[in-house]
């Protein structure tokens, strides 16, 4: 057994059963915690949905999402092919790769349920605009929220999400992306969600100019022009403290110790301030 995650949950399991070896991948949670019980719920439910439109993403074998025989929350998934370890360098076909799985989502629709709910951004149930009071937060970022809350949500049907589209949550063979995991952040919402978070994440791993390559593949294989992205940019950009220093331990566990905090809050803001001047340049 081994962990998948900083050494730990889930975990990787190998077992040879009639001489011959398998694997599955086993998510664990505690049934007393109710945001457990509505992640593992909500992974569960992605996973189905996902598995009826054949994207690429692990098939259930067994779950029990009360601790009812198991003790524990369990999810057991079968285990995708690739890795998520970060390049230091990314290709042109990489890139525009993570841009197509995010369209690959957007063309399934989905109306919000209690397991899939509405989704108005990424990692929706972290409130880092109260964790900014709390922690402390730049001239930038203030002017990112005042900005979207003077606007409303755009408008249109409700779409499959993954709500945490980043390369880490992505497995790779080669230049190919063979799936996505980590589902507990799904819904129903806009495409600009998953298109923001990837578009934000590749220039937070290899610099601004990434983001406009995964929105190329994003377009070319939506077949259409992507709508309200700088919004949607600075959505992604505004899940984010002040320190980057948070997600810093996420990045090198998928192989990218070059990157410190400071690297990150650099292109964070980069990222952040090209949006906010493409959406006053078109006004708000």
């Amino acid at each position: 057994m081994a962990g998948l995650r900083e050494g730990a949950n889930p975990w990787l399991l190998r077992f040879e059963p009639a001489g011959r070896v398998e694997a599955a991948v086993l998510r664990l949670g505690d049934p007393a915690d109710p945001e457990h019980c509505q992640r593992f719920a909500t992974e569960t439910a992605a996973l189905r949905v996902a598995g009826e439109h054949q994207l690429p993403a692990a098939r259930l074998i067994a779950t029990d999402l009360d601790g009812s025989a198991a003790g524990v929350l369990a999810v057991l998934t079968t285990v995708l092919p690739g890795h998520s370890r970060i390049p230091s360098v990314a290709s042109t076909e990489r890139l525009q790769g993570l841009g197509a799985t995010a369209a690959a989502l957007q063309a399934v629709p989905l109306v919000p349920r209690a397991v899939l709910p509405l989704r108005a951004r990424s990692i929706a149930d972290v409130d880092f605009a109260a964790q900014r009071r709390e922690k402390g937060t730049t001239a930038l970022l203030t002017a990112a929220e005042e900005c979207l809350n003077q606007l409303p949500v755009p408008a249109g049907p409700t779409v499959f999400v993954h709500g945490d589209l980043w390369f880490g949550n992505t497995l790779w063979s080669g230049d190919r992306c063979t799936g996505l995991v980590d589902w507990d952040c799904a819904g129903a919402g806009s495409p600009g969600i998953d298109l923001g978070g990837a578009r934000f994440d590749a220039a937070l791993m290899f610099g601004l100019p990434a983001a406009e390559q995964v929105l190329e593949g994003w377009q070319r294989a939506a077949g259409r022009r992507a709508e309200r992205v700088a919004y949607w940019d600075v959505v992604a950009a505004s899940g984010t403290l002040a320190d980057m220093a948070f997600c810093v331990p996420a990045v090198r566990d998928q192989g990218r110790p070059d990157l410190d905090a400071g690297v990150l809050g650099q292109r964070r803001d980069a990222f952040l301030s090209t949006a906010l001047s493409r959406l006053d340049a078109h006004g708000r």
